[in-house]
């Protein structure tokens, strides 16, 4: 139990303004775990809407290539979240195919 108290007065020791918004501001630039974490497509090749998961730990503007998951050629995919924590989703077909997927 004595490690217990150490531990709690520990934090009481650190007062009220500790826990400042503006620290969490910069640690979570995205918000406070309210971003989207998933984003409804149409598969630019065969036509399929497919829900994707994002990431919005890895910037507010991001652009990467995924698989379809129905008919497994590529896409790009480009997403932008605004303040809020909404995501813009958008894919592309990838110009990255070889010549017998015509």
């Amino acid at each position: 139990m004595a490690d217990e108290q150490e531990w709690t007065g520990a934090f009481d020791d650190l007062g009220d303004d500790a826990f400042d918004d503006s620290m969490l501001d910069d640690e979570f630039p995205m918000g406070d775990g309210v971003a989207d974490l998933s984003g409804e497509v149409t598969c630019p090749y065969c036509g399929e809407s497919v829900e994707i998961s994002l990431d919005p730990g890895s910037g507010t503007n991001q652009q990467y290539v995924e698989d379809c998951q129905v008919c497994c050629r590529p896409w790009v995919v480009s997403v932008e979240y605004d303040e809020d924590g909404t995501a813009h989703v958008f894919v592309d077909a990838s110009d990255d195919h070889d010549g017998n997927d015509d």
